[in-house]
């Protein structure tokens, strides 16, 4: 699913029109970014919760080369499923 039909999903679930759906879809994306750009935890109750967890720097290796390299520390957002969630997904 991509975004646009995600906003008509919104759409015919809400009753919103499209062009408000789309509205507030934004809004909930640009919100998360800043959040967690600030290095917020974000928890939905039964839905997920995310954060920003930081991978230290490491020595990799080239795959074509062998030779060793490092890898810049980096920071990620991690997605943890709640528990309504992965009951849904499963079936239960």
């Amino acid at each position: 699913m991509n975004k646009k039909e995600l906003i008509a999903a919104i759409s015919n679930t809400s009753g919103l029109s499209k062009t408000d759906s789309e509205t507030a879809l934004n809004a909930v994306i640009s919100c998360l970014t800043e959040l967690l750009a600030k290095g917020d935890s974000i928890v939905l109750p039964g839905f997920a919760s995310l954060s920003v967890k930081e991978h230290p720097a490491r020595t990799g290796r080239n795959p074509s080369t062998g030779q060793p390299i490092e890898i810049a520390a980096s920071k990620v957002v991690s997605f943890k499923t709640g528990t309504k969630l992965k009951e849904a997904i499963n079936g239960q």
